[in-house]
């Protein structure tokens, strides 16, 4: 499917593979297999944006994938987002949905905001505000009716 279809039919936090069709190298070249992994990986949806402008510029609707963290001891280090734009040319595809009853945990409100946490339910949500800083939080249910549309429309999980 198209980056388009991904803007459209994908919930956020639902984890999203891209591919740009080629095999993948033999395990005994290591840097060719690393370039692969940057036309060839997943993620997690955590931000959709619209078509805006800046100035005189107009900047395309695109999305962002969490895709790694980098750290040790419990403490990270470098987070991994990757953002495509819709005229981007490779195939992605949606691997798995949130599940019913989970939370999503925004940074903020609004059209800007960004998945920081799917959490399994509200209480495993409040407790991961409790260790982490976001004031100004904003707690989501992902409900049945988002999923059966989901299915009704025939957009379930490839």
């Amino acid at each position: 499917m198209s980056a388009h279809t991904i803007i459209d039919n994908a919930p956020i936090g639902s984890i999203v593979a891209w591919s740009d069709g080629t095999p993948q190298p033999p395990a005994r070249f290591n840097k060719k297999r690393a370039a692969w992994r940057t036309s060839n990986s997943r993620g997690r949806l955590v931000r959709k944006q619209g078509v805006r402008g800046v100035g005189n510029l107009s900047l395309s609707a695109c999305f962002t994938l969490h895709e790694a963290d980098y750290g040790a001891g419990g403490v990270i280090a470098i987070r991994v987002h990757r953002t495509f734009s819709v005229e981007s040319k490779l195939h992605f595809t949606i691997v798995e949905r949130p599940a019913i009853g989970s939370v999503r945990v925004f940074d903020r409100a609004g059209d800007d905001a960004e998945l920081v946490y799917l959490a399994t339910n509200e209480v495993d949500a409040r407790k991961w505000l409790t260790r982490h800083g976001y004031p100004r939080a904003v707690l989501q249910d992902v409900t049945a009716d988002q999923v059966g549309a989901d299915i009704i429309e025939g957009r379930t999980a490839a």
